[in-house]
């Protein structure tokens, strides 16, 4: 199981790409909504989330992706159900994606220490820890951190990769999907 958790204020595009991406490939993803299950994106678009974080109680688990977006990504690290998600998957080598302004997250939680990362410009100094890389997508070890939703596609084919081992699967989900290069 990945976890994707939503916050209100959220960016729509990096969540939804990403769970369309992961499911395609045939992985089971919970959306987890902060406090609520009907959360609101940056943009005014509702989503009604699988579960809320008082029902979140992973037993078995993939990893964890925490989309960007203002106020989410705030409102992501001020939700101890979601830091305590990332840090024990990170402390498992489970995958810890994050996308946008959330990098901030996984910086301020240490998960970035001696890491390689990107992050949607202006929250560099929040990758505290890490060694800034001015990339769409990067991963490294088991985070995997991408620069904001032009980049949605590219953070959710490599969660693929990560999971996969390979990137097999993920050429297949590009060409099928129209996402040449």
């Amino acid at each position: 199981m990945i976890y994707v958790f939503l916050a209100d204020g959220f960016e729509e595009a990096e969540a939804l790409v990403t769970v369309d991406i992961l499911r395609r490939a045939g992985r089971k993803v919970t959306c987890v909504g902060v406090d609520k299950k009907e959360i609101v994106g940056a943009h005014g678009i509702k989503i009604t989330a699988d579960i809320k974080t008082g029902e979140f109680s992973p037993v078995e688990f993939e990893g964890v992706v925490l989309p960007g977006g203002m106020p989410g990504t705030k409102n992501l690290m001020a939700n101890a159900t979601v830091c305590n998600a990332a840090k024990t998957a990170f402390k498992k080598g489970k995958l810890v994606g994050a996308i946008c302004a959330a990098p901030a997250v996984l910086g301020n939680l240490g998960i970035l220490k001696g890491k390689a990362a990107t992050c949607y410009p202006g929250f560099e100094d929040q990758l505290l820890g890490a060694r800034y890389v001015n990339a769409p997508t990067i991963t490294d070890g088991n985070v995997i951190t991408t620069r904001g939703a032009g980049a949605a596609f590219e953070f959710g084919f490599a969660i693929v990769d990560f999971l996969e081992g390979t990137r097999e699967l993920s050429r297949e989900l590009r060409e099928s999907m129209q996402c040449v290069r």
